[in-house]
C-alpha cells in the first residue's frame, strides 16, 4: 500500500481512530479574517475566544453563572451549528447539561471548587461512552440507540473535575477506519461536518467535530481521540490546540477502540493553557486499562506549571532535513516558523528520520486490522449495542446499503474482519516492526542529536468535502511518527495558507509532556497564530 493511500485511510485516525485520519492567547485580541467573505451575518457571540481562566474569573466575579455560560454556549450551537452555516459539528446535545452547570453552581456557591474545570462547558467524541441520555455511535447507524451502561474513565475523570458535558461530537464513523475513500468529518448518523474557515472544505478527522466546535467556539474546550492523526490534524485544520498523549497517559477504557497500541484520547482548545488544564483533568491510572499503570508517577493532574513564555531557550528542536512537500507558502510558513523558534532562544538542529518512519506504513495498517477486530469485538459484546461482532456491522451496513453506505463503503471493515487472532505471526511480525522499529528509529534520532523534541507541519491545509472519492490530503503530514511509537505529539496553529489553518508539531518520547507544553506555549506566546474563523462558504467565492 502506497503511504498516501494509506493516509487517506488509515493514518487521519483516532483514538477512538485512526485512518489517516477570549483570545488566542490568553487576553490578546487574535487577528481576523474578511468578514466580507462570510456566508450569512454570523450573530456576535460574547464568549469568543473565551479561555477556561477567563470563564472561571467570570463565574468567580459572579458576572455569570455556570449555568448561563452553558446557555450561552448551548444557543451558539443552536444558531451557527444547526442552522447559520451549518457546521454539523455537533451530532448530539446533552439534555442535563444545565442541571449538571446548576448544581456546580449550588457548589460554587457553598464553597466547594473541584478544580480549574468546575462549571466549564466540554464537549466529548462520540466513540466515548457516557452512561447517561446520550447515545455512543462512533457515528454509525449500526450503533444507533446505543446508551453505554458505565461511563469511559475520561468521562468519569471530567465528572470528578466539575465539567459540564454539553454533548457528543461529530466524528469520521469508526473513527476513519471504515473504508479507503472516506470523507473525513462525515458519519451516517451524523452525516458531513464543515471546517469553519471555508465550509466547502474538510475538518479532518477523525476528531473532526470536536476541532471545529473548538475553533467555532461552540464549547470552551472538547475531547478527542487519535489512532494516527485524529485529533492533531482536526487541530491543525481548524486552527486549534490538540494534543495526541503518550500512550498510557490516558485510559482508554470505555472508548471504542481501533488499535490497542495506539489509541488514546486527547485534550484540543484554542490556546495551549486550555489543552493543559484539560489534559490534568483526565489522566490517571485506571484498572481497567492496564497500560495506564506505566504511567504511574509520570501523569501529573496540574501541567500549567509548565507554562512557561521562555519555555524555548535552550532547547534543541530537530527537523527533518528534507523539505516537506513542495509548496511555496508551506516552506515560508515553515521558515518563519523556525526564525520564531530561534529568536526565542531555541537551537535548530538538522536530522533525518521521516523517511525511515514512512517506510512503516504498511506495517501499522496491519497492526490497526488486527487489533480493530480484537478489540470490538469485545467492546460490542460487553455492550448494550444491537451488534454484537464486527461481522454484524458489516451485515448492517450491507442490509443498510442505501443509509448507512450511500458515498463509500466498507473495505476496511471487511479486511480487519478477516484477520485471525492476536496470536497470529503476521500481527507479532508486523507489531514488532511498526510499533518497536519506530520507537528505536526515534529514540535513536533524539540521544544522537540530544533533542528536546522534532518539529515539523502538522498538515497542509485542509482539502475540499468530497463525499463520492473520498479525501485527497496533500503531501505534507506528521502524524505517523509519534502515532506508531506512541508517542505525545502536540500541534499548534503555525498560520494561514490559502486563508486556511496550518499546525506545528511537537513532538518528542514518552511521558515528554511537560517539555512539549513548555515549548509550545513558548512558541504560541511568541508567534500569536490562532485566527478566528469567518464562516467563508466556499474557497472560490
Amino acid at each position: 500500500m502506497k503511504r498516501r493511500d494509506f493516509l487517506t485511510t488509515s493514518t487521519l485516525v483516532t483514538a477512538g481512530l485512526t485512518t489517516l485520519l477570549a483570545t488566542s492567547c490568553n487576553t490578546d485580541t487574535p487577528k481576523t479574517t474578511d468578514p466580507a467573505t462570510t456566508t450569512d451575518v454570523i450573530p456576535g457571540f460574547e464568549l469568543d475566544e473565551t479561555t477556561i481562566s477567563e470563564l472561571q474569573d467570570k463565574m468567580s466575579s459572579g458576572k455569570y453563572t455556570s449555568e448561563q455560560i452553558t446557555k450561552l454556549y448551548l444557543d451558539r450551537i443552536e444558531a451557527i451549528d444547526k442552522k447559520g452555516p451549518l457546521l454539523n459539528s455537533v451530532i448530539e446535545l446533552n439534555p442535563d447539561a444545565l442541571i449538571i452547570a446548576k448544581a456546580m453552581d449550588e457548589e460554587r456557591k457553598a464553597g466547594k471548587i473541584r478544580g480549574l474545570l468546575h462549571g466549564i462547558p466540554v464537549l466529548i467524541k462520540d466513540n466515548i461512552n457516557t452512561a447517561d441520555k446520550m447515545q455512543t455511535t462512533a457515528g454509525s447507524l449500526a450503533m444507533e440507540g446505543h446508551i453505554a451502561a458505565n461511563d469511559s474513565f475520561v468521562v468519569k475523570q471530567l465528572r470528578r473535575a466539575g465539567a459540564v458535558i454539553l454533548g457528543k461530537t461529530n466524528l469520521s464513523e469508526w473513527a476513519n477506519f471504515r473504508s479507503n475513500h472516506s470523507s473525513s468529518g462525515w458519519s451516517s448518523r451524523g452525516g458531513q461536518t464543515k471546517n469553519p474557515y471555508i465550509l466547502d472544505h474538510n475538518p479532518c478527522g477523525s476528531s473532526s467535530g470536536s476541532g471545529v466546535a473548538v475553533a467555532a467556539n461552540l464549547c470552551a474546550v472538547a475531547v478527542g481521540t487519535e489512532t494516527d492523526g485524529s485529533v492533531t490534524c482536526p487541530a491543525s485544520v481548524n486552527g486549534i490546540v490538540g494534543l495526541k498523549p503518550t500512550v498510557g497517559l490516558v485510559s482508554r477504557s470505555g472508548i471504542i477502540p481501533i488499535s490497542a497500541t495506539q489509541d488514546t484520547a486527547g485534550p484540543m482548545g484554542r490556546t495551549v493553557k486550555d489543552v493543559a488544564i484539560l489534559l490534568g483533568a483526565i489522566t490517571g491510572a485506571d484498572t481497567a486499562d492496564a497500560i495506564t499503570k506505566e504511567s504511574e508517577g509520570k501523569s501529573l493532574t496540574d501541567y500549567t506549571k509548565f507554562l512557561d513564555a521562555n519555555g524555548l531557550k535552550g532547547k534543541r528542536i530537530g527537523i527533518d532535513k528534507k523539505p516537506q512537500g513542495d509548496n511555496q507558502y508551506m516552506h515560508a510558513l515553515i521558515k518563519k516558523a523556525i526564525d520564531t523558534l530561534k529568536q526565542q532562544g531555541a537551537e535548530i538542529v538538522e536530522i533525518e528520520y521521516f523517511d525511515a518512519i514512512g517506510k512503516l506504513g504498511d506495517a501499522e495498517f496491519e497492526v490497526m486490522q488486527y487489533e480493530f477486530k480484537d478489540g470490538l469485538n469485545k467492546y460490542l459484546a460487553a455492550s448494550n449495542a444491537k451488534v454484537k461482532t464486527l461481522a454484524d456491522v458489516i451485515a448492517f451496513n450491507k442490509s443498510n446499503e442505501d443509509k448507512a453506505m450511500p458515498y463509500f463503503k466498507q473495505e476496511t471493515l471487511e479486511s480487519s474482519e478477516k484477520k485471525a487472532g492476536l496470536d497470529n505471526k503476521e500481527y507479532k511480525e508486523a507489531l514488532a516492526k511498526s510499533h518497536t522499529g519506530s520507537k528505536k528509529i526515534l529514540d535513536d534520532v533524539m540521544n544522537q542529536n540530544k533533542l528536546d523534541a522534532i518539529c515539523g507541519l502538522t498538515m497542509g491545509p485542509a482539502c475540499s468535502i468530497d463525499m463520492i472519492y473520498g479525501d485527497r490530503w496533500g503531501d505534507v503530514f506528521l502524524t505517523m511518527p509519534a502515532a506508531v511509537s506512541g508517542y505525545p505529539h502536540l500541534s499548534v496553529p503555525c498560520g494561514l495558507v490559502y486563508a486556511l489553518p496550518v499546525g506545528i508539531s511537537f513532538f518528542g518520547p514518552a511521558y515528554s509532556e511537560p517539555v512539549l507544553l513548555s515549548i509550545a506555549y513558548a512558541y504560541e506566546q511568541a508567534s500569536k497564530n490562532r485566527v478566528v474563523p469567518n464562516f467563508k462558504k466556499a474557497f472560490l467565492s
